[in-house]
């Protein structure tokens, strides 16, 4: 299975070698990195199609747990590492003075996206973890404004933050285990992280990983950020990026924290970040931080999903995961030339139409609206939330509903400023056209979901089976005899 190690191995390559390539030829250095994304999508999508049912586990260098490298490969982290390379390929940066900079840097962040979706152990879900964090931090300050600069400093300190508090919980993981192999810690952690110090490992990890998740409180970078980082880039962030730090998460509950406290502290954390999130995005009066301050409110629902016990709650979280896979970016796409006051939206329906159209669309399905996959997912959560006759978890369905009426409110606002005949405010320029043209993409695979959504259930339910296993993750790695 080189194919795994090509997910990783083929962009990271091209990525040292974009310059020279740009150097000897403008025209391959434009055009290698998306031919390169093409072709990491195809090989994730015919692994995909080989592997079935089943996972592999891939030992680089021949060297067993815990000391080689181990990729594991199951649906679910295949899918990831394939929106990675798709999502970065359709949010491909438009260049400027520093393009060979900003290609090289979004290869890099494909790349560590695989590694960091493929990889089996805790170092190495670190190392390229931080890599993912080194190369958001070029990307939001690609502008070389002011605002972009002040934005990536507030990240780095808090990811800086994160990064220090996910390492320390990997360091009492390894305290208490003497291993990082996932596989390995899955079969001790019954024994041995079942306890006080496990909880405070998981904890640390939450709160570090949970800084790309949009976690609360360590999501106070989202808005400044998203607001004045390219718009691609936000898009890539906020769509992609935050899923892999979700990922990260839910292997952690799956194989390795099985306290109920874990589920509890997830939960609280997830209902606070839809209660911030969604107030700070109705107060907002900015189109592009309205939008941030909604995805935080969308990735707590996400934290809220993935509390429920089991299977479940996979199969909830993933359901709104991928749905917000599509549609943030293509908001983030459709703010481009929206930037600024809300008020001086007005006339922004009649100037570009076809964008106005494509924002009711992603605005109710981000609702909630049926029969929209917003609705589905929406439901999905609250009907699992429901059977789990706890008082934590009825408050957790309360708030999904409340953050969805809030959100009815400042969109159905944005909307309607649209359409406003004010003919004091001049209406914003219309949409470049590449930009329009992927969001359009992006909502006709949301509005094409709606006429395949049973056969795309049963498929969401089965990643949620798969990953749900752990008996069938430590059976695929196979480790030997446990230190």
């Amino acid at each position: 299975m080189n194919k795994l190690a090509l997910l990783v191995a083929l962009p990271l390559i091209t990525a040292f070698l974009l310059p020279l390539i740009n150097r000897a030829s403008a025209f391959a250095g434009r055009w290698t990195g998306p031919l390169i994304l093409v072709v990491t999508s195809a090989l994730g999508i015919s692994l995909w199609t080989q592997l079935g049912d089943n996972a592999v586990a891939v030992e680089l260098g021949g060297f067993r747990p815990p000391l080689g490298i181990t990729l594991y490969a199951d649906q679910m982290a295949i899918l990831f590492a394939v929106a990675v390379s798709l999502g970065t390929l359709l949010l491909w940066p438009n260049g400027g003075e520093d393009r060979v900079r900003q290609w090289t840097l979004a290869l890099i962040l494909a790349a560590s996206g695989s590694g960091l979706a493929l990889s089996g152990d805790l170092f190495n879900i670190y190392v390229f973890y931080e890599l993912v964090a080194v190369v958001s931090y070029g990307l939001i300050a690609a502008r070389a404004s002011a605002g972009s600069y002040a934005a990536t400093l507030r990240y780095l300190v808090v990811s800086s933050f994160g990064a220090a508090m996910a390492l320390t919980g990997i360091a009492l993981v390894y305290q208490a285990t003497g291993t990082l192999n996932l596989a390995q810690l899955a079969q001790l952690a019954p024994t041995q992280l079942n306890n006080l110090q496990g909880l405070a490992a998981f904890v640390l990890m939450l709160i570090g990983f949970g800084v790309k998740a949009e976690l609360f409180p360590v999501n106070t970078w989202v808005p400044e950020v998203y607001a004045t980082a390219p718009t691609r880039v936000s898009g890539l962030l906020a769509g992609v990026v935050s899923k892999l730090a979700l990922l990260i998460i839910v292997r952690l509950l799956v194989l390795v924290f099985h306290q109920p406290e874990a589920l509890t502290v997830m939960l609280v954390l997830g209902i606070m970040g839809v209660i911030t999130g969604e107030l700070a995005a109705w107060r907002a009066r900015d189109f592009k931080r309205m939008i941030a301050f909604s995805s935080i409110g969308q990735l707590g629902i996400m934290f809220i999903a993935f509390a429920i016990p089991g299977k479940a709650g996979i199969f909830a979280g993933l359901a709104v995961a991928l749905h917000h896979l599509v549609v943030k970016p293509a908001l983030f796409l459709l703010a481009e030339r929206w930037n600024g006051s809300l008020s001086s939206l007005a006339g922004a329906g009649r100037t570009s139409p076809l964008a106005a159209a494509l924002f009711i669309l992603l605005a109710l399905s981000l609702i909630g609206v049926p029969p929209l996959p917003g609705f589905w997912a929406k439901l999905l959560v609250l009907v699992e939330l429901s059977e789990q006759a706890q008082p934590l978890y009825y408050l957790g369905a309360f708030v999904i509903l409340a953050g969805a009426a809030l959100e009815a409110n400042y969109l159905f606002r944005v909307a309607s400023r649209f359409y406003d005949k004010d003919k004091d405010q001049k209406a914003p320029a219309a949409q470049r056209m590449p930009d329009l043209a992927t969001a359009s993409l992006l909502c006709a695979v949301l509005a094409g979901s709606i006429f395949v959504l049973t056969p795309l259930a049963a498929q969401i339910e089965g990643i949620a089976t798969q990953a749900a296993d752990a008996t069938h993750y430590i059976q695929t790695v196979n480790p030997e005899t446990l230190p």
